[in-house]
């Protein structure tokens, strides 16, 4: 089997955790698997040298600056394998072989970068190649860097160009938790999480895989998150499912746009749970919501608007604090769901002003880190597609 592994700064924080590492590497490799390895810099290293530039510098002093964690990291993880009589051979840019190269405008050079990569593959035979994770090659031969969480980008993207059967992040949990065990009781590791789920929690806070390295994520590729205690780069963690892909989708059913009023509803504790109960015990299924100052607003299947209304009436006329509810409908909704789309500054501008242009009236826009529904009249649907997926 062929295995990217890659190492986070925690993991190789002390020189007894980088013999940890090597251990790990080569009971792999004495099984008989291909291995290649991604580090990241010693522990905090990296944001240590970035905490020392208190004066003016250019790019490209600052990469060569801040490179030089992963640089070290290489080398001592080279070292520690030789020493258990594994050959390998660091890799850094500017090196002989390196993979990972970035065209004039610091985005990845995907051809070049896949063809590098399937030449390192082809020399793994006997041989762990242990890559800089972070960085990357400009096209003058400077060193450039793939930003935050960087390795994790690295790995994954290596894993895919490569051909590898799975990625394995190395770090300081156990995998994905069903919470942060700093501040939960009872939190536990979640053996399995789609590509999606993970994608969503890294972009609100959870600190596993960085949600650029997800992007580079097939379904033919296993990605797993293993603690780096654990020793054993081939079970254990949570692994990771699917492919996060880009998609614009319209409903084919159309919606009903239910509202209620209320003057006190942004300031009550309970009012939406008392509404959006109140349709689940009756098996109204909801498919969005969405919120203003002094309303509250639910997708539902537009089958069930008049039965949904009449539950709501109730609940209206149970609140002081609510004052009406009201129906529009037919609606349609067309989602834009997409792996770049957080990293895409202004990408809101570009999905909705086509539709202005074209004087179509957007009802509702709600968005998630993933992902933008667009919700307009049903008559428009199919414009509103049409426009949506020339930008995709």
């Amino acid at each position: 089997m062929r295995v990217v592994a890659k190492f986070g700064g925690t993991s190789l924080g002390s020189g007894d955790r980088i013999n940890r590492a090597a251990d790990s590497v080569a009971a792999a490799v004495e099984d008989g698997h291909e291995i290649a390895v991604v580090a990241s810099a010693m522990g905090s290293t990296t944001d240590e040298l970035l905490d020392e530039i208190s004066f003016e510098t250019d790019e490209a002093d600052r990469a060569q600056i801040v490179s030089m964690g992963e640089r070290t990291s290489v080398r001592m993880l080279k070292a520690a394998l030789s020493a258990r009589d594994i050959d390998s051979k660091f890799l850094e840019p500017g090196s002989d072989g390196w993979p990972v190269v970035t065209d004039e405008y610091g985005e990845v050079d995907v051809p070049e970068t896949r063809r590098r990569a399937r030449t390192v593959a082809e020399g793994m035979d006997g041989t762990v190649p242990v890559i800089t994770g972070f960085l990357a090659e400009g096209p003058d031969g400077s060193i450039t860097t793939l930003g935050r969480g960087g390795s994790d980008t690295t790995a994954v993207m290596m894993g895919k160009y490569m051909d590898a059967d799975e990625v394995v992040i190395v770090t300081d949990v156990e995998g994905v938790m069903t919470g942060d065990p700093r501040v939960v009781e009872g939190a536990r590791n979640v053996g399995e999480i789609s590509v999606d789920e993970l994608r969503n929690l890294s972009f609100r806070g959870a600190e596993v895989v960085a949600p650029s390295a997800l992007s580079y994520k097939e379904g033919g590729l296993d990605v797993r998150v293993v603690h780096y205690q654990h020793g054993d780069l081939l079970s254990g963690g949570t692994s990771i499912q699917g492919e996060f892909e880009n998609l614009v989708d319209l409903r084919e059913r159309p919606l009903a746009c239910l509202t209620v009023a209320g003057r006190a509803i942004r300031n009550e504790p309970g009012i939406f749970h008392h509404l959006s109960a109140a349709l689940s015990e009756s098996d109204v299924n909801i498919d969005a919501v969405a919120s203003g100052m002094d309303t509250v607003t639910f997708y539902i299947d537009e089958s069930e608007a008049e039965r949904a209304e009449n539950i709501l009436h109730r609940e209206v006329i149970a609140r002081d604090e609510l004052s009406s509810v009201t129906v529009d409908s037919p609606v349609a909704v067309v989602r834009v769901t997409g792996g770049e789309l957080p990293n895409q500054p202004g990408i809101i501008s570009e999905i909705v002003t086509p539709l202005a242009e074209e004087r179509i009236f957007l009802q509702d826009v709600i968005t998630s880190a993933t992902s933008v529904a667009l919700f307009v009249d049903w008559d428009d649907r199919e414009k509103t597609l049409e426009l949506t997926q020339d930008l995709f």
